[in-house]
């Protein structure tokens, strides 16, 4: 799972709100959204089917019409500022897209069309292909501009800023295995800074992910390269660096009493992760 492609021309709703709900730290398979959505494969996804899988996955997805452009930004850039990912049909309702954060009159949107998915539009651009022009009563073609708002249903503790500096991060091309496995990223990260409480609370006292990550980065590469030998410190840096820039996006933090188990934690996966490109010699007589 992670910001890829879609891989035909009918399933960019069940990508739509995939995108949408990783923006609030819900991870979801595209494959299992379909099962709930049933895209078709001439006529795709309509609302309707939308809006049945994500209350499957704990959220609404309410239909609101504009006619008027100013309205329909101003009703856009207002969910987008209340945190909620905001899914358009656009392209003559042809295609589903989702709007995750408007900065300085520019939009970051994720098109499951495109490559990379991730795409900053002016608002003319993002006008253009969402307004849709349909006959009223009087014989005359109306603009009309819908939009689709993800509201949840649960507490979200975590939410994703998608600034257009960090769109344009992850639109080189140095950078597409980290979008393509965003979301292996985001799941580890999730378990790591999951409070260990006995109320399930997150503790009063925490670090910022991204700061403890930097402070221990040096550390955990010299004795990976140490230990391992057949890897030098700089392919671990990139990989502790993808971390890192998940974590500053979400702004994840852990309690200062979970730093040892998160250190623990991002060694045992920095020592699967070389093993599983680089493979290890049997150790103390296991593998021979």
């Amino acid at each position: 799972m992670g910001l890829y492609e879609q891989p035909n021309d009918w399933t960019c709703g069940p990508f739509a709100l995939k995108h949408a709900l990783v923006t609030l730290g819900k991870l979801a398979d595209e494959s299992a959204i379909s099962q709930v959505a049933h895209p078709h494969w001439w006529a795709g996804t309509d609302e309707v089917k939308l809006a049945r899988a994500a209350r499957a996955f704990e959220c609404d997805l309410p239909f609101i019409r504009r006619t008027d452009p100013d309205r329909a930004h101003t009703s856009l850039v207002s969910h987008l500022r209340k945190g909620r990912p905001v899914i358009l049909c656009v392209d003559e309702w042809g295609h589903w897209i989702t709007v995750v954060c408007h900065e300085d009159g520019r939009f970051v949107v994720i098109d499951s069309r495109d490559t990379p998915v991730l795409q900053v539009l002016t608002w003319p651009q993002l006008r253009n292909r969402w307004r849709h022009y349909d006959e009223a009563e009087s014989g005359e073609f109306l603009p009309i501009f819908d939009l689709h708002p993800l509201k949840p249903r649960f507490r979200v503790d975590i939410e994703a800023q998608f600034s257009v500096e960090r769109a344009h991060f992850l639109r080189r091309q140095e950078n597409a295995d980290l979008a393509l496995y965003w979301d292996e990223y985001l799941a580890d990260l999730l378990e790591i800074c999951r409070p260990r409480t006995a109320s399930g609370r997150s503790a009063r006292n925490t670090v910022p992910m991204a700061t403890f990550l930097r402070q221990n980065q040096g550390m955990l590469c010299r004795r990976l390269a140490y230990w391992h030998g057949g890897i030098g410190p700089e392919k671990a840096e990139r990989l502790l660096r993808n971390f890192r820039f998940v974590a500053e996006t979400y702004a994840m933090k852990i309690p200062t009493a979970g730093q040892t188990q998160a250190l623990a934690d991002l060694s045992m996966l920095l020592g699967m992760w070389v093993a599983a490109g680089h493979g290890v010699a049997s150790m103390y007589g296991y593998g021979e």
